[in-house]
């Protein structure tokens, strides 16, 4: 009887091994992905968003995710990667807070052999083997757009020179760097435009107010256009332009990037004049890559989400379709 059963479980044991002996193991296949995710933190309606979308999406796609808020502090994010490292994730994804500042982290996921994929913001790196594909937006496109549609506005504004305010996003970060590059590209083309302030407001709608509060007691009534690098920074100024006796929209054009439901509310309500897109729902693609990347598979260097502009006129028949 003894003997039996030894052979019994001699035979289990032999059918769970048996294809780790042919060099892949028999679970392999229903595995989940373990995803270990480093997120910036949570500071705008359109970071909640990609949040969701990267959470809901790995609950869909059966992966298993491993979420680190970083606060937007690139020390937290670096903690992280060094983290998933250890756990042996299988794949690495993260938006970097700042674009510099990541190769000697990234050296050492490469030298665990755990590929590595940025979402939404680039990095800067000599080494480009350090990661595998970068999934998100045109950065420096997103500033042409709203350049362009400030050039197309010009049109119907009184002659003389149009002062701007910029209010930057996160000083050293991909989008701040590169949204106002694209919006200088194509309004130096015209000597009209000025950029007579420009500083941080940090992506957030409090620090936005409060520099754009600053901005009107040096300048007041100076101020043509607000260049906001985000939409929850330009609600701030919103907001400010408002407590200082002025109409936003009107008084002051406000142009803005990210197209979040909070945008679309104050164009409906005649206080923003453009919101360029930014899609924030990068979860189902970020997924898709995840596996594709873990199976060998080749995918492309650069993936480019695609996006619309969206000026005051056409809100209220848009509202209904934003997903964030």
């Amino acid at each position: 009887m003894k003997t039996k059963r030894r052979a019994l479980l001699g035979a289990a044991i032999c059918m769970g091994l048996g294809s780790t002996i042919a060099g892949l193991p028999a679970f392999a296949a229903d595995k989940p992905l373990t995803l270990g995710f480093s997120q910036v933190g949570a500071e705008s309606e359109w970071r909640t968003a990609n949040t969701v979308s990267i959470k809901e999406s790995a609950k869909q796609a059966g992966v298993n995710l491993k979420f680190a808020d970083a606060q937007q502090k690139q020390e937290n994010q670096v903690k992280a990667i060094r983290s998933f490292i250890a756990q042996k994730v299988d794949v690495i994804a993260f938006s970097p807070v700042v674009e510099s500042g990541w190769e000697t982290v990234l050296r050492e996921a490469k030298a665990a052999k755990i590929p590595v994929i940025l979402t939404d913001r680039a990095v800067n790196v000599t080494d480009k083997s350090l990661y595998v594909t970068f999934i998100g937006s045109d950065f420096v496109e997103e500033g042409r757009r709203a350049g362009r549609w400030l050039q197309d506005k010009a049109k119907t504004l009184p002659a003389g020179d149009i002062n701007i305010v910029e209010l930057q996003g996160t000083v050293g970060s991909a989008p701040a760097i590169d949204r106002k590059a694209g919006f200088e590209e194509i309004i130096k083309t015209d000597p009209r435009f000025k950029i007579i302030r420009s500083q941080t407001g940090d992506f957030t709608r409090a620090k936005g107010k409060e520099v754009m509060e600053a901005f009107l007691k040096a300048d007041g009534k100076k101020i043509n256009v607000v260049y906001a690098h985000n939409d929850d920074m330009a609600i701030g100024a919103i907001q400010a332009i408002e407590e200082a006796g002025m109409k936003p929209g009107k008084d002051i054009l406000i142009i803005s990037i990210d197209g979040v439901k909070g945008a679309f509310e104050a164009m409906m309500a005649g206080k923003l004049n453009v919101t360029v897109e930014c899609s924030p729902l990068l979860g189902p693609q970020l997924m898709q890559i995840a596996k594709d990347v873990k199976a060998g598979k080749e995918v492309p260097k650069r993936i480019t989400t695609e996006e619309s502009v969206f000026p005051a006129e056409v809100a209220a028949k848009e509202f209904p379709n934003r997903k964030y």
